[in-house]
Formats: structure tokens, sequence, C-alpha cells
């Protein structure tokens, strides 16, 4: 088997008329894509399904974006899987989604990492369900000395709880001597952060057409592109994401520079 890259035409073979797959320049990628997965209760029901049904149709668009993102040579893909709002939810559905969350990893550890993929995870994930917290526990640990693409799943997460763990964090090293409140400046935030040592989201993709940031990494895309899309998740293949890195390609970047 060769190790070349695959080539943009191998990566998207058969796109859909009137998208250009090849005028992705791989020198103009970001480094970090975030995905703000939203639409599957919506999509389920489109189709008269239950809305477990419509979860279990996202995990197909999950697989497709790691692999897209890998072989395109993207260094980060972080995906919001569930946040500490997502628990307010009808128990049977957060039930289905921990088993769903569970069995989706334990299937899927050998393949990430035959693929070099690194599996991180941002969040409370102390809180979850013992199984589910282990088979992301064991997926991390396996993982853990890949130096390929870097998958953060957030689970459990929440920005401004993220932002409180790392105010605490920061002020017991304060107590302990080990920091001088006047040395606490953005690096120190930003190192006391679940992504810490990750390069900041240069794209975010919002699926559903929902224009909100739902408390997802609201430090860390400060400067990142925004992208939204009506496509509700479980349709959003890997020419949806051509046509999401097409549109960041094409922004100018100015950082708040004229």
């Amino acid at each position: 088997m060769s190790d070349r890259p695959a080539t943009i035409r191998e990566i998207f073979p058969d796109p859909p008329e009137g998208l250009d797959c090849t005028r992705l320049d791989r020198c103009s990628l970001p480094q970090h894509v975030a995905i703000i997965m939203d639409g599957n209760g919506r999509w389920a029901e489109a189709q008269g399904l239950d809305r477990s049904k419509g979860h279990s149709a996202g995990i197909k668009a999950v697989r497709e974006a790691i692999t897209t993102c890998n072989d395109l040579g993207i260094g980060y893909l972080t995906i919001y899987s569930f946040s500490t709002e997502n628990w307010n939810r009808p128990k049977t559905e957060v039930n289905g989604l921990m088993d769903l969350f569970a069995e989706t990893m334990d299937a899927e550890l050998g393949g990430l990492d035959a693929e070099n993929v690194r599996v991180r995870l941002l969040g409370r994930t102390e809180d979850l369900p013992r199984l589910t917290r282990s088979v992301f526990e064991r997926a991390a640990a396996k993982t853990k000395d890949n130096d390929g693409m870097t998958l953060a799943i957030a689970v459990n997460y929440g920005s401004r709880l993220e932002i409180v763990d790392a105010v605490q964090t920061i002020a017991q090293r304060v107590e302990n001597g080990d920091l001088s409140a006047a040395d606490i400046d953005e690096m120190a935030i930003a190192d006391s952060l679940y992504t810490a040592d990750m390069p900041d989201p240069d794209l975010l993709i919002r699926t559903s057409g929902e224009m909100r940031l739902s408390n997802f990494l609201l430090w860390q895309v400060a400067y990142a592109e925004i992208y939204v899309t009506d496509v509700l998740w479980p349709d959003f293949d890997r020419y949806e994401l051509c046509r999401a890195l097409l549109a960041y390609q094409d922004r100018d970047r100015r950082y708040g520079k004229v």
C-alpha cells in the first residue's frame, strides 16, 4: 500500500454538480476545525422516525468527517458531542445517547488507532456513566502516542464551566505560590483550559442553520471563521465539508486588523 497522501480527487471522487473540490488548496486549509453537530432530532422527525434514529444516523456523518479531515491533513478536529445542558433532555434520550457513545467508540477505536488518530476528551468526563466514561478513557489512553490528527471529543462539555474550572486552577496556583496575580495573562488562561496545547479553531462549522454558539469553545473561537449551513447533521457528508472548507479558503482573516 502506498504511503502517499490521497489526492483531492481521491478524497472527493464524485462531487455533486456545481461543486469543484479541486479548488481546495491544501496549503490554505484550516489547522483546526470545530463542529457543532446539530439537527439529528429534526432529521429523524422529518423521516417520521424516533429521535434516537437521528443520533444513530449522525454517527455516519461523524465517521465521514473524521476520515475526510484526516485524509486532508487537517491536524485537529473537535466535535461537540454532548453539552452540560443536554442532561436536561428526556432521560430515555440521554441514556440512549450514552449507550450509543460507548458502542460507537468501542467499535471505532481499532480503526481510529490504525489511522494514527489521537483521541482527546474535553469536558467533565468524570460525571459520565461508568461504561461510557471507561470506553472514552480507554480510547484516549490507547491512542495517546499517535501523532496523526487529534480528534477532540467535547462530551459533558460547557464552555462557561470550562472557564470556571480554569479560573479555579489558576486561583489554586496563586494560593500555592506558583503564580502571582500579576502574571495571569491570556496564555495562563489558555494553558488552564481543557484545550491546553491545542491551537484555537480556525473554522467553526454549525449545521442545521442555527446561528448561535451554544456554549461551545467561547474563549477559543475568538477569531475563528464561522460557517453555518442549513444541512442537518446526518446529511453532512464529505462534500458538505468541502463546501465549508472552500468558504473558509475564500475568507480574508484579518484578526481585527483593517
